[in-house]
């Protein structure tokens, strides 16, 4: 029962977000939607890096330290710009990845998935905003 309105909670902010991004979008000019759009599309490129590494990990591959503090750099760059660019939500979720990867001791999973950092929940958030863009 919690889970289910927390769930609708959660559904109605994003919605409520997207409306309102949607409509400051709309009276910014072309540079700034681009500008969005170039950084929403790296948004989902940094998803599949970080996928990729997790995946050779998982394979047994050796952790890389300089590969870990490349994708926090990424994660944490994409966060500046997205607060710039008034994408607040996505900002904070890569805000968040950008810290784990720095230390992954950081957070405990019950944070993690609360705070909804998973691959699938940033990739499906800026592909949102990436359609709403046109």
């Amino acid at each position: 029962m919690i889970e289910s309105v927390a769930g609708k909670a959660a559904v109605s902010a994003l919605a409520t977000h997207i409306v309102r991004w949607i409509a400051n979008l709309g009276r910014a000019g072309d540079y700034r939607k681009e500008q969005s759009r170039q950084c929403l599309e790296r948004v989902i490129l940094a998803v599949r890096k970080t996928a990729v590494y997790c995946r050779s990990l998982d394979q047994g591959k050796p952790v890389s330290h300089d590969k870990e503090a490349e994708i926090a750099i990424e994660w944490t760059q994409l966060a500046l710009e997205l607060e710039r660019l008034k994408l607040d939500k996505l900002a904070k979720k890569c805000r968040v990845s950008g810290w784990y990867w720095e230390d992954q001791g950081r957070f405990d999973e019950e944070f993690l998935r609360k705070a909804q950092v998973s691959f699938n929940h940033i990739e499906t958030l800026a592909s949102r905003l990436l359609k709403s863009i046109g």
